[in-house]
């Protein structure tokens, strides 16, 4: 601090407020795979960390056979719930100096809050993506994956399903019919894959300029194209395990009713310092996931041939 006269006042430090708007959350979902390929729709009912949403389910509706002349069947549907606990929490909180800030040329505050935000958003994927794979249906991985051929082998442990450029159509073939064999509807299909095995599906026969799709989108939020039927996403933050000589990956495809997701920035915030000229800028991200329908999702154990 930049010392003033003894009896005078020290006047340069004053606390100027600073306001982040609302984009910041926009650019957050921009940069996050977990919001893509998830259902979001509960969003706006969560408010802070302890909040629960209950989502309601629809019933199975039974089909009689109808033979002449006799009583007909009566069914009562019970709707079910799911509870959604907003159980997550991750934070950053920063203090600027003052000075620093009057004399730099640069708004480095606006930075280190992108900077927040893209490593909240790596948190979170790496939380979310490294459990949910676990929750798939049993007819939706290991070696005899498709709930009416069990003919499909998605990799199991100590023998991951190797992929590479010659087998990788095939494999995403395969994943969709294992959600076709579920009755799983045709659109809003997700599929997420490490780096490497998306740079085999560019050096296999679908290497077409077109596959990207738009000019920005593998930018924002690893988006690389669609697939029979799949939108695929691009991600460093899959789990993975060094599986004897291999290093192995879990692979997510899914409907994205399959997974429901729900985050809220509830506090962001720039609170004066108390024991120096400056401000605290600090932002809380609080979430939930569940995956709420086990059947539309599949869960491949992969690694590079």
């Amino acid at each position: 601090m930049i010392p003033a006269a003894a009896g005078t006042p020290q006047n340069s430090g004053i606390l100027i407020p600073v306001i982040y708007s609302g984009k910041m959350l926009k650019k957050f979902y921009e940069r996050t795979v977990v919001a893509a390929i998830a259902n979001t729709e509960y969003e706006g009912e969560i408010k802070d960390k302890g909040d629960k949403v209950v989502i309601r389910t629809v019933p199975d509706i039974e089909v009689f056979d109808y033979v002449k002349n006799s009583q007909l069947s009566v069914q009562l549907p019970e709707t079910g719930v799911i509870e959604l606990e907003i159980d997550r929490a991750h934070y950053f909180n920063f203090l600027i100096d003052d000075i620093d800030k009057f004399q730099s040329d640069l708004d480095f505050g606006e930075r280190w809050t992108a900077d927040g935000a893209e490593k909240i958003k790596k948190r979170q994927d790496t939380v979310i993506l490294g459990d949910i794979y676990a929750d798939a249906a049993s007819y939706n991985q290991g070696a005899t994956a498709g709930k009416i051929t069990a003919g499909f082998n998605l990799g199991t442990a100590g023998t991951p399903l190797a992929l590479t450029k010659d087998n990788i159509t095939d494999f995403i073939v395969d994943l969709g019919t294992v959600l076709d064999e579920q009755d799983i509807n045709d659109e809003m299909r997700k599929l997420v894959l490490p780096a490497w095995a998306v740079a085999l599906i560019k050096k296999s026969d679908l290497k077409d300029a077109s596959l990207a799709g738009d000019g920005t989108s593998i930018l924002r939020n690893g988006r690389v194209g669609m697939v029979d039927r799949f939108e695929i996403f691009q991600s460093n933050l899959l789990s993975s395990v060094v599986d004897g000589a291999n290093r192995a990956f879990n692979a997510i495809a899914n409907h994205k009713q399959a997974l429901t997701y729900a985050a809220q920035i509830s506090k962001m915030e720039t609170k004066p310092a108390e024991s120096s000229f400056g401000y605290f800028t600090r932002t809380l991200m609080v979430y939930g996931y569940k995956v709420t329908n086990p059947d539309q999702l599949v869960h491949a154990y992969i690694r590079k041939g």
